[in-house]
């Protein structure tokens, strides 16, 4: 099926080429989403009569998303999420959920402009692309986390792993703090147990 582009779509061309698709790629994505119309006679003739004002417009968008991509580019936004003691979301993250992050910390994001190749069910940091336009996209980073204390340390550069080792090693320790406390009170014993039984057989030796 050959379409015309009314804008740059990546691996496929420019605004005004005329390429061929696949049906139902071009009827579920190209054709509803405003990206391309069929390339009939009639529509390739009414693009050329608009083609100015398109360039025009996208130029004009493009503008503005480039605007925000200095300000959202690099940026990274917390999601807490329930997990497993080994790091596996109790569900998952979607694009849904990154564009709700973003737009919370003063971002306008739609979750169509998120790019995830799955979705997310780990916890830590995953790097996600938001396309702001045709030719501009960026990278953000998604903290997900089961509590902010979490995400401060996974943002320090620390994974889930080993986070989870110290907090084993940290009970390991109070465990042996513990032992050798009643270890100490156990010695304690010992030490006033000679002392009672003199007293006890002081008595005998009297008589």
């Amino acid at each position: 099926m050959q379409v015309i582009l009314l804008e740059r779509v990546a691996k496929l061309g420019q605004m005004g080429d005329v390429v061929d698709v696949k049906p139902g790629y071009a009827r579920n994505f190209l054709l509803p989403q405003g990206k391309a119309l069929t390339a009939s006679k009639s529509n390739i003739a009414s693009f050329e009569a608009q083609k100015a004002q398109l360039e025009a417009r996208n130029l004009e968008t493009k503008k503005e998303a480039e605007a925000l991509a200095e300000k959202l580019d690099g940026q990274q936004f917390i999601v807490i999420r329930s997990a497993s003691d080994a790091g596996a979301l109790y569900g998952s993250v979607t694009t849904r959920d990154a564009a709700e992050a973003a737009t919370a910390a003063g971002f306008t994001v739609d979750k169509k402009q998120v790019v995830l190749a799955k979705p997310i069910k780990d916890l830590g940091l995953h790097a996600v692309h938001v396309l702001l336009h045709p030719e501009v996209d960026v990278t953000i980073d998604l903290n997900v986390a089961r509590s902010e204390e979490e995400a401060e340390l996974q943002a320090s550069g620390k994974s889930i792993q080993e986070l989870a080792a110290e907090a084993e090693a940290e009970a390991e320790f109070e465990i042996s703090e513990l032992f050798d406390d009643i270890g100490a009170a156990a010695s304690d014993d010992e030490d006033f147990a000679p002392e009672a039984s003199e007293a006890e057989e002081a008595p005998a030796e009297e008589q």
